[in-house]
């Protein structure tokens, strides 16, 4: 049987050449449709969603329980292992290939399984553990030291040992599409002597890439480089919203807080791990060397092309703001999970970890509207009369991104989100 990866794969069911969810993709999410049936996992393919529940009711499958897939979640299913998850990925390819009449002739069991995407609404894809945040663009690292410390001390002392990161809240991940309201905290601008307490005035995004982890580790013990590879069940688009005043005032001495746990949005499909596998390659060269828990034999990078657009509330139509590419990353997504269990850290099915935000080393490149803007110096022109430093109410924003392949893209939709006003 050929691979789910296999480039000349092909859909019984025609899918557009720039579609990001080709057979060589198979991203799972959870949907309901106008059936009145409860939410459950499925998977996209070009512009339809795969209703694997109904697959399982059908006995289509004989590789997991299909109860899992009656799951308003996906824990249960990543819960099964790499195992569960390759064969699981192998029999719905070989279901969906063009040269295979199980699904493509029977029309009856088509009709069932096959939804429309226009029709469904798409919820939370997995039910959220912990997560946690870290800051692994050395270019963006480094334009928001330059901005706040000056070209020399750019880079904090520790910045190039291991990954930095925060624990943020679980309780404030949301599905694309849930609107974000401006957060209020304490602010005190430069000029002024006390804080006060009012919205956020310098609200911002962050482009940046979520690892979903779909298996857990041991409390006290360490992982192997190949031991975090296989705990990673997929990806996912991630912004995480930042209130710049408030975390200004706030970070010091332990960093951000109250600034980033109001909303962070990601994409409803959960691109896996082993639909990347083909535009796998090595990140930057790390001078100096890791020490030896976070050296890399494998490429952990991934040739992954991510765009923002923004709509300000005044213009009927986005515009590009960003182009940049995953495989910038100094730090891997290996490595941060690698780091973030050192310390005997016990990681659960469901954990989030966010790439922190990705920027590339073009001005074109950056990944938040701090650097974009530098830090408010250089508004970016929008429309005619129409300028941003940061967010105002009614701004939405749209995060996208994609491998290419030859002749297809395994893609992960859009994150959307629009900004309304505190209140």
């Amino acid at each position: 049987m050929p691979h789910p990866n296999d480039p000349k794969l092909r859909s019984f069911i025609d899918v557009a050449p720039d579609s990001h969810f080709p057979i060589q993709n198979l991203p799972y999410g959870v949907f309901s449709a106008k059936d009145g049936l409860a939410p459950r996992i499925g998977v996209a393919v070009g512009d339809y969603v795969l209703d694997l529940w109904q697959l399982a009711q059908d006995c289509r499958f004989d590789v997991v329980e299909p109860a899992v897939f009656a799951a308003s979640q996906l824990n249960p299913f990543m819960a099964l292992g790499p195992k569960a998850w390759s064969s699981t990925r192998a029999r719905i390819s070989e279901l969906l290939r063009h040269d295979h009449p199980e699904l493509r002739d029977n029309e009856r069991l088509r009709k069932r399984v096959l939804v429309p995407m226009a029709d469904v609404k798409l919820h939370m894809p997995f039910a959220v553990s912990g997560y946690t945040d870290f800051y692994s663009s050395k270019e963006h690292a480094t334009n928001v030291g330059v901005m706040f410390r000056g070209k020399d001390n750019a880079l904090q002392p520790n910045w190039l040992h291991m990954p930095i990161g925060y624990n943020g809240r679980a309780s404030t991940v949301v599905v694309s599409g849930t609107p974000v309201r401006r957060p209020r905290g304490q602010l005190k601008p430069p000029t002024a002597e006390v804080p006060s307490f009012g919205p956020c005035k310098r609200l911002d995004f962050e482009l940046e890439m979520g690892v979903v982890v779909g298996q857990p580790s041991t409390m006290g013990e360490m992982l192997t480089e190949k031991q975090a590879e296989e705990m990673i069940f997929g990806f996912v688009i991630l912004n995480d919203w930042s209130a710049r005043d408030i975390q200004q005032w706030e970070y010091v001495p332990l960093g951000p807080f109250q600034a980033k746990v109001f909303a962070t949005s990601i994409s409803p499909w959960v691109v896996t791990r082993e639909a990347l596998e083909p535009f796998r390659l090595h990140g930057p060269v790390q001078d100096p060397k890791p020490l030896p828990y976070l050296q890399q034999v494998q490429p952990n990078n991934y040739d992954l092309a991510l765009e923002v657009d923004l709509r300000a509330a005044p213009m009927n139509a986005p515009k590009n703001i960003s182009r940049t590419n995953f495989k910038y990353m100094y730090w891997s997504s290996v490595q941060q999970l690698v780091h973030h269990a050192a310390c005997g850290c016990a990681m659960n099915v469901g954990d989030l970890l966010g790439s922190g935000t990705i920027s590339g080393p073009e001005k074109d490149q950056r990944g938040s509207l701090l650097e974009i803007s530098w830090n408010g110096t250089e508004p970016v022109e929008l429309a005619e009369g129409v300028k941003r430093s940061f967010l105002e109410d009614g701004d939405s924003l749209v995060m996208r991104g994609w491998c290419q392949g030859d002749g297809y893209r395994v893609g992960f939709g859009e994150v959307e989100g629009t900004i309304l006003a505190a209140g």
